[in-house]
C-alpha cells in the first residue's frame, strides 16, 4: 500500500505574491527594461506621425485643390485619429518614466511588489485554510531566498 494517503487532502491554487529585495543588478535591470519600453513607445510616436503624414499627403496628392469639405473632414480625421494614439502612448510613456524614478529612488535591501503568479498546496482536514492562502516569495536577484506563509493580513 502506499505510505501517504491523499484521500483526505485536496491540491488547491492560491495567488502568491512576489516580493524582491532591491540590489544594484535588480535596479540596473528594471532601469534597463523601463529604458527599452521608452524607446519603443518614442519609436512607436514616430510612426504614427509617419503614417499619418503618409496618409494624409496620398490624400493630398490625390485630391483637386482647393480642397473639398469632404477632403478636409478626412485630412483633420486622420489628424484627430493621430493626436490620440500619441496622447496615449505619451501616457504611457509618462507612466513609465514615473516608475523609472521609482526605481532609481528605491534604497537596497528595501523590499518591494513585484506581481504575482499562482501557486499550488495541498490541503486537508484540520488545516487553516485562511493562513495557508497566504503566502509571499522572497526574490534576490531572482533566486527564491524567502517563502512566507500563513503571516497575518495587512
Amino acid at each position: 500500500m502506499n505510505s501517504m494517503d491523499f484521500s483526505n487532502q485536496l491540491l488547491l491554487r492560491r495567488t502568491a505574491n512576489i516580493q524582491v529585495i532591491v540590489t544594484q543588478r535588480w535596479k540596473e535591470e528594471m532601469q534597463q527594461q523601463l529604458q527599452q519600453q521608452i524607446a519603443q513607445l518614442d519609436g512607436q510616436v514616430q510612426q504614427v506621425d509617419a503614417q499619418g503624414s503618409r496618409q494624409i499627403n496620398e490624400i493630398e496628392r490625390q485630391s483637386i485643390k482647393p480642397f473639398s469639405a469632404e477632403v478636409s473632414n478626412a485630412i483633420e480625421g486622420i489628424r484627430a485619429e493621430m493626436n490620440r494614439v500619441k496622447a496615449e502612448l505619451l501616457e504611457q510613456k509618462n507612466q513609465l518614466l514615473t516608475q523609472l524614478t521609482q526605481v532609481q529612488n528605491l534604497e537596497l535591501e528595501q523590499e518591494v511588489s513585484q506581481g504575482q503568479l499562482d501557486s499550488y498546496f495541498p490541503a486537508g482536514k484540520g488545516d487553516n485554510l485562511i493562513a495557508q492562502m497566504r503566502v509571499e516569495i522572497v526574490l534576490r536577484d531572482g533566486i527564491i531566498e524567502d517563502i512566507r506563509t500563513g503571516f497575518p493580513a495587512v
